[in-house]
């Protein structure tokens, strides 16, 4: 049942797109100059380069290969770059860890290691400029398509709806601006309400045309020409473009519009509404405007294929010669239509490709910025002999409530913590170093959202709580963060016991600790995770047990609920990036300008984890890079 209720969404969401387009490839592909070649043989050869690319990249490439190497249900560019970060450990991401590995969806079991997968991750793990090169790949990839998408909606609308013109000749073109603005804002209000209802609403539309357009083609191919079937043959291709020669080529960029656009609710809505009042005309001119973007969705389709013969290596553990056959026979196709496309850019496909630049650049210098940002936090964060030094007071008054401090830091105690202690005559009785982290799945489930674990001695009262997210979650959350924190740190203060590191640690300054919680013990420290459970519930629990009915809760565990109740402080430390005095003129402008820009537009961690502004403290540092 599962399976035909995808399989029926489905036709709403592929099929919209790939069974309108070839409607419009012929009056495309058969413009300029080769609109003099439209004879049967030409037909022929257009339609078998149409049936072939079907076959191969639609059919073969994407529904037999690539959706197999989907990543935990998820596809595309990323899924496909996501996987071999895990298998590779090619991320470039700071922060992550060994328990991350434990996360169920970041399995990376499967066939045995081949000698071939082991040597080229070796290969990857050992260059970091091919690491930057395979990165720089993905995000043109992905920055393609987005250029692609943000003037193909607003272009087909525009025009498709310009077609009711040639009905109704007096209205105005500020009207036609007018209507075209509030179908684009409609159809995009419905996405707000997810893919599974939208294929739902549409897919009974896309059936109905896909039964009329398959009856009407049977009937043509009946009444005008039984003999299309020839064109099957491959040979046709070959004699479309020995009969053509450089025309022919050039118009192959009209061909890639058989298995692409990014056009779909959009076009195919207007376009099959404009049909039906007589505006083809217009609908094949806009999908003529359309095509100048075929470099874009080509050059997608090729870094596609280019990832995917990387997976088949390193993830699938196949041999390196299907990884190759793989990638030339796909990889030259789509070289073909690229090379074919290029000669749309003069007439209006530089746009998309500027976009895709422009989008790329301010990718790759957020995360240039991000990296240099972590690196600088992770060389100055506070020594732990500093802070054992100090003794569990920290040097300070410990008054009663929760401080939770915000870091990009995983391990170790982060800079801005030392200026408190240098400059704050208090602090709070119980410290929580909050951080939120991306990590290389699609999801992230509820139970292993929040990961906690302790920093430095017991006596200290010193936690630390990582929040993870996976690159499809939505990064808000929507429930009482503090109450879901306090509950998780009770629930591993229960449950501690003796599984906790049991190690002794002699401080620089003489003073002896025990389960000290430095550098090198972050990752063998105890952490727990939890599920979703409220401090109140823990309260209700106490209660309970108090009246015999168990053991109570742990005196640290009632010092901490005791702190919760005296109230919640959240420090929220800022890092502003400054480009050395030293550094070019473009590294100025991408560090002072771009990266400022973007770091001060971006979401922080008090909007992703609702703190009320009441009780936010933000504190800030300037680093040079």
């Amino acid at each position: 049942m599962t399976v035909a209720t995808l399989a029926y969404q489905s036709l709403g969401v592929v099929y919209g797109d790939l069974s309108t387009s070839p409607l419009y490839v012929y009056k495309t592909t058969f413009s300029g100059k080769l609109s003099l070649h439209e004879n049967d043989e030409e037909i022929y050869g257009v339609f078998s380069f149409i049936f072939w690319t079907f076959t191969l990249i639609a059919l073969f490439k994407y529904t037999l290969i690539v959706m197999s190497a989907d990543d935990n249900g998820e596809g595309g560019t990323f899924a496909l770059y996501s996987q071999l970060c895990r298998h590779a450990r090619l991320s470039i991401l700071p922060n992550q860890q060994a328990t991350d590995e434990k996360l169920s969806a970041y399995a990376t079991h499967g066939s045995v290691e081949t000698w071939q997968s082991s040597a080229l991750k070796s290969f990857l793990e050992k260059h970091p400029r091919f690491r930057t090169g395979l990165f720089i790949l993905v995000l043109l990839g992905t920055c393609m398509a987005i250029g692609d998408g943000v003037l193909t909606p607003t272009i087909s609308v525009l025009s498709a709806v310009s077609g009711v013109r040639l009905k109704i000749t007096a209205l105005h073109e500020n009207y036609v601006v007018l209507i075209s603005c509030v179908i684009i804002v409609g159809l995009f209000s419905l996405q707000h309400h997810g893919t599974n209802r939208v294929a739902f609403m549409f897919a009974p539309i896309v059936t109905a045309w896909l039964l009329c357009i398959s009856s009407i083609g049977i009937y043509n191919i009946f009444r005008w020409n039984p003999h299309i079937f020839h064109a099957l043959s491959p040979v046709y291709m070959l004699k479309f473009l020995k009969r053509t020669g450089i025309e022919g080529w050039i118009s192959l960029g009209g061909v890639v519009l058989s298995i692409t656009e990014a056009v779909f609710w959009p076009v195919f809505i207007v376009a099959t509404f404009a049909a039906v009042v007589g505006s083809q005309a217009v609908i094949s001119a806009t999908f003529s405007i359309i095509s100048q973007c075929c470099l874009a969705v080509t050059t997608v389709m090729f870094v596609t294929t280019c990832l995917m013969a990387l997976v088949m290596i390193i993830v699938w553990k196949q041999r390196i010669a299907i990884a190759v056959a793989f990638l030339v026979i796909f990889g030259s196709m789509e070289l073909l239509y690229i090379s074919a496309s290029v000669y749309k850019i003069p007439e209006g496909g530089w746009i998309p490709l500027a976009l895709s630049f422009i989008f790329m650049a301010i990718m790759y210098i957020w995360n240039y910025g991000t990296t240099k940002k972590h690196k600088f936090d992770v060389e100055n964060k506070v020594s732990m002999n500093r802070i054992v030094c100090l003794g569990p007071s920290l040097g300070m008054v410990r008054v009663p409530g929760i401080g939770l401090i915000y870091t990009n830091l995983v391990s170790g105690v982060p800079a801005v913590f030392g200026h408190f202690v240098t400059n704050l005559p208090a602090f709070h009785q119980v410290l929580v170093f909050v951080c939120v982290k991306s990590i290389q799945v699609p999801y992230i489930s509820e139970k292993d959202r929040l990961m906690i674990s302790r920093v430095g001695p017991k006596e200290y009262c010193m936690f630390r709580c990582i929040v993870r997210y996976g690159y499809k979650d939505l990064q808000q959350e929507n429930y009482d963060f503090e109450n879901r924190l306090v509950s998780g740190i009770v629930q591993f203060v229960e449950a501690e016991e003796d599984t906790t590191l049991k190690t002794t640690f002699i401080s620089s300054c003489g003073r002896e600790v025990g389960n000290m919680d430095i550098e090198k013990f972050d990752a063998q420290n105890q952490d727990h995770s939890f599920t979703n459970s409220k401090s109140s519930d823990i309260l209700e629990t106490k209660t309970r047990k108090g009246h015999g009915g168990g053991a109570p809760l742990k005196d640290e565990s009632l010092q901490i609920l005791r702190a919760k109740e005296s109230g919640v402080a959240f420090i929220l430390g800022h890092s502003y990036a400054k480009a050395k005095k030293s550094s070019s003129i473009v590294k100025k402008f991408a560090i002072n300008v771009v990266y400022s820009f973007l770091s001060k537009n971006c979401r922080e961690p008090d909007v992703v984890l609702n703190v009320p502004h009441t009780s936010l403290l933000e504190v800030g540092m300037i680093y040079h890079v």
